[in-house]
């Protein structure tokens, strides 16, 4: 049986040992990125990192970002600029669920007008 809590992306899970071997890189390489703001691993209750899956995900993403020449100024510019993206996309899919919604109770509204002066 899978344990649970392995379906949670965000569940840190990995030690730093584990996550860097994962990802292909050295230990200090993941203290330099979380010093440099590209990742914020969750801590145990004694400070541990613990590394998610979605954070093992992020650093393949900053592998190949340096791997395509970027420094860690381009690599932090481009998650941020990727978030931003994220959250305008969310955005326009809640206006265009809104836009969606109000036409049908405008309808709804125009019905029961229409309904409202045949009875008068």
């Amino acid at each position: 049986m899978v344990n649970p809590g392995w379906a949670d992306l965000d569940r840190g899970l990995f030690s730093i040992s584990v996550a860097a071997e994962l990802a292909g890189l050295h230990p200090q390489t993941l203290r330099i990125y979380e010093r440099e703001g590209l990742l914020d691993p969750a801590r145990s209750a004694g400070g541990t990192r613990r590394y998610s899956r979605r954070d093992i995900g992020r650093l393949q993403e900053i592998c190949a970002l340096t791997a395509d020449g970027l420094n860690l100024a381009g690599i932090r510019r481009v998650l941020q600029l990727q978030e931003e993206t994220r959250q305008l996309q969310a955005e326009l899919a809640r206006l265009r669920e809104l836009a969606g919604a109000r036409p049908a109770s405008a309808e709804r509204s125009r019905k029961q007008r229409s309904r409202q002066a045949a009875e008068e």
